[in-house]
């Protein structure tokens, strides 16, 4: 008998091992997974931000050697770059036709170029009343990103203009 209740004795140990283990992944997967949405929403904005910036950028280069008239071609490159945005909310709300692209020349003819891009995010459900500290909020309670670039087609240094230039070589 001595025998069989040390083995009655483990086997109770070993049940109640188990059942503490399945209390304690209760306690620690909604933990994990909170953190894991908590790390998740700064991760898709970083990224989305990046590919905006990406796109201004490249945008305001083709805008310095393109003529002043093809706005509607410069807005398609800016939209077809920014196609790299998943079409997710938490990426981008309002689906590929929601960005506003600005588009502004300089008056003077000094080549200055200006694109801006902005668009919206919408937080995830845990972190919606956080969206606040992501920036700026709309008022359906998505997280407004803008990016602006701008550049200089022609440096303030260079003198002369393109007609001076070819005389050099004529």
């Amino acid at each position: 008998m001595g025998a069989r209740s040390a083995r009655c004795k483990v086997a109770c140990l070993a049940v109640e091992r188990r059942a503490q283990a399945t209390v304690e992944a209760a306690l620690l997967l909604p933990a994990f997974l909170t953190l894991l949405l908590l790390a998740l929403q700064p991760i898709c904005l970083l990224y989305t931000r990046a590919v905006m910036e990406s796109a201004a950028a490249e945008t305001a280069r083709l805008m310095v050697t393109a003529d002043e008239g093809d706005e509607e071609g410069c807005r398609s490159f800016a939209l077809r770059r920014l196609s790299a945005v998943p079409d997710v909310e938490i990426f981008h709300a309002g689906g590929p036709l929601s960005w506003e692209i600005e588009l502004s020349y300089a008056e003077v003819a000094a080549g200055r170029v200006a694109v801006s891009i902005a668009g919206a995010v919408r937080p995830l459900p845990v972190l919606g009343a956080f969206a606040g500290a992501f920036g700026s909020t709309n008022s359906q309670g998505d997280v407004v990103m803008e990016v602006e670039v701008a550049y200089e087609g022609r440096p303030a240094w260079l003198e002369g203009d393109y007609d001076a230039w070819t005389q050099v070589w004529n």
